[in-house]
């Protein structure tokens, strides 16, 4: 790679050509910033002087595009400022209808602000609002997940969700349909340990619902499961004749999964293993299938031994 090499003199002109190049460039930005602009930024809605008279509710969202005539510097740093400046409207006329036209609000809104860098419009410039009966209802938080569990792992006791309900305001007649709100989706891969978080709910569609709190807190126990095996004696069911049966055997062998932290608590009375006398009579079985009606909660029978037990009918 070849190397140029400069004299004092060339190094000098060189050094002398770059500063005056960095010169012009800042010189150029200051003059172009110094222009005046129109760009557009966001504004937060703030309200006053609310009609006494009449619940009213917000069609749209609380914050609105505004076009704002300013300087190059202006533009530059409302762009890196993410904070949305708040904007007052007057709802005094809404005694008599149900919208307020924002561009009427300019010169009011305007007073507030610099002269170089006043508002020229607004975007939407009508906000609508809503005077129907509203009413107030609670309803049960319902979670929406899709859950991928570590092999050997599940969830192990009831999902609880703080608050349980949540509260909704709106037309009666849109609240009626409404049963439960449904909570973002919350989606777990591969997962080994209990899940605790703080949850957004759905947003709300409607313009002219609200909904208090607008997030819970979800707690989904998970823990390893594990196989255990327990005798569980049998009971015979559906002997509307009061025969005198015999069974056997009286007890069978059940494997089912549980978690390790339940796993030394199960014990029989956690579980009801029947045999139908109506298998017999009606159908005419010459053995009778077990069949558990209760067990605890979050665990999955493995297997039954036997499956089947034989019976003796004395008359």
């Amino acid at each position: 790679m070849a190397i140029i090499k400069l004299s004092a003199i060339e190094r000098r002109r060189l050094s002398a050509f770059i500063t005056c190049l960095v010169f012009a460039i800042f010189a150029w930005l200051f003059t172009t910033l110094s222009n005046p602009y129109r760009y557009t930024v966001k504004q937060v809605i703030t309200f006053k002087n609310a009609p006494l008279k009449r619940a009213f509710h917000p069609l749209q969202s609380d914050t609105i595009n505004a076009v704002v005539q300013g300087t190059g510097w202006q533009m530059l740093f409302s762009k890196m400022d993410g904070e949305q400046k708040p904007v007052s409207i007057d709802l005094h006329t809404l005694d008599s209808k149900n919208y307020i036209v924002l561009n009427t609000q300019l010169k009011q809104i305007n007073l507030k602000k610099e002269l170089n860098h006043q508002i020229i419009a607004f975007n939407p410039d009508t906000l609508f609002f809503d005077f129907s009966n509203r009413t107030i209802k609670k309803v049960p938080v319902q979670l929406v997940s899709a859950i991928d569990y570590q092999r050997q792992f599940a969830q192990s006791d009831n999902v609880i969700i703080k608050p349980a309900f949540v509260t909704i305001s709106g037309p009666a007649e849109v609240l009626a349909k409404i049963r439960s709100w449904k909570t973002d989706s919350v989606k777990l891969n591969d997962i080994n340990e209990s899940f605790s978080s703080r949850v957004r709910l759905q947003s709300v569609r409607e313009g002219n619902l609200d909904i208090v709190p607008k997030s819970v807190i979800v707690n989904i126990p998970i823990d390893e499961f594990t196989e255990k095996t327990m005798e569980i004696p049998v009971k015979l069911i559906n002997n509307h004749n009061y025969y005198d049966v015999r069974i056997f055997p009286q007890k069978v062998r059940v494997t089912f999964t549980t978690s390790l932290t339940k796993y030394a608590d199960a014990n029989e009375d956690d579980f009801e293993a029947v045999a139908d006398l109506d298998k017999w009579r009606v159908s005419g079985y010459t053995v009778l299938p077990v069949t558990l009606t209760r067990l605890p909660s979050y665990s999955k029978i493995v297997k039954i031994e036997p499956q089947n037990i034989d019976f003796i009918i004395k008359k």
